[in-house]
């Protein structure tokens, strides 16, 4: 199997979240009901798979704290289960431009580990899950959902920003209008309270 079922990704997130506690377990929990919701309406994405990979996009945080080396360890550990499109998803929720030089802040790995992440990066095939879930990544927050431009903010926070931050910033903001436009309708609308928050 390519990817887990829906109880197997629960488990490794519960199990994960004990190992390393944080904010990112609720992120990923957003993460995913946001690809299931975008999914449903979407004509060529499956909600139930959706849900999965956006349960385990961030898996990697299990070794934590780290920073961009979880997209590595997601990597190995799901590929190491044999799940293998959400191995690659681990990688490619951070790559909407598949160029590491796209990467924010200072790197936490070796040498040797950057290498091998910049060769899992050039062989990846992206397909629309890896589309939606770097759209979805950009959509929650621990406490709940949030629009794109909050995210942004939320991350260059955290990372910082380099030379090619705004060209990752045009691409996410341009993925956002080509799944407005896939799904025929503003995918904002789909996330349950936000609208209602931005409103208040």
């Amino acid at each position: 199997m390519s990817l887990p079922d829906v109880q197997t990704a629960e488990q490794l997130l519960m199990e994960a979240a004990e190992m390393n506690p944080g904010a990112w377990v609720e992120h990923s929990r957003h993460v995913a009901l946001a690809a299931r919701n975008i999914a449903e309406v979407h004509p060529n994405l499956d909600p139930t798979r959706a849900y999965t990979l956006g349960l385990l996009h961030d898996i990697g945080r299990r070794t934590g704290p780290n920073r961009d080396r979880h997209l590595l360890d997601g990597h190995d550990f799901l590929t190491e289960l044999g799940y293998t499109d959400a191995a690659r998803i681990a990688v490619t929720h951070s790559f909407v431009i598949p160029d590491m030089d796209t990467l924010q802040g200072d790197w936490d790995g070796t040498p040797q580990e950057w290498q091998r992440l910049r060769e899992v990066v050039a062989r990846a095939q992206q397909t629309d899950e890896d589309r939606l879930i770097q759209l979805c990544d950009m959509l929650g927050l621990a406490d709940g959902f949030c629009t794109i431009e909050e995210r942004l903010v939320d991350i260059a926070l955290r990372y910082t920003f380099n030379a090619r931050t705004p060209d990752k910033w045009r691409a996410k903001l341009q993925l956002k209008a080509d799944f407005d436009r896939e799904c025929g309708v503003n995918i904002y609308l789909l996330l349950p309270g936000l609208v209602e928050r931005l409103l208040a």
